[in-house]
């Protein structure tokens, strides 16, 4: 369930974005208590608080005093806009190196994505 590798508030943090990415959190909807969470996962709560309160500081997800977190309006829009710029600035330089390494070209890459095959696959 977690990864060794990486602090578990920063994986907690990872996938409550990943929740908002895929629309399964909207603005305006709260997020389980601290409490649930640690609870359900057998976490401390502090790392739970800590995933949320770097949430609260990238602006996504407001505290309600007495009510709880709540995703902020905007919230998708604003994390959509950081993961891309993020996955282009940190994640394509590697990707194109590899594509030219492995020969590949944009037709080969383009009809794979579309075919949802591999490149180089009979069609």
């Amino acid at each position: 369930m977690w990864n060794d590798n990486t602090p578990i508030y920063r994986q907690l943090k990872e996938r409550v974005l990943g929740m908002m990415l895929d629309g399964l959190l909207k603005p305006g909807d709260a997020l389980p208590s601290v409490r649930q969470v640690a609870a359900d996962y057998q976490l401390n709560p502090i790392t739970v608080s800590k995933a949320y309160q770097e949430l609260v500081d990238e602006s996504l997800v407001e505290k309600r005093r007495g009510l709880g977190m709540y995703v902020t309006e905007g919230a998708h829009e604003k994390l959509l806009a950081s993961e891309r710029e993020r996955f282009v600035r940190e994640e394509w330089p590697a990707m194109v190196e590899r594509i030219r390494r492995l020969g590949l070209d944009l037709e080969q890459l383009l009809r794979a994505a579309q075919d949802g095959g591999a490149p180089g696959a009979p069609a």
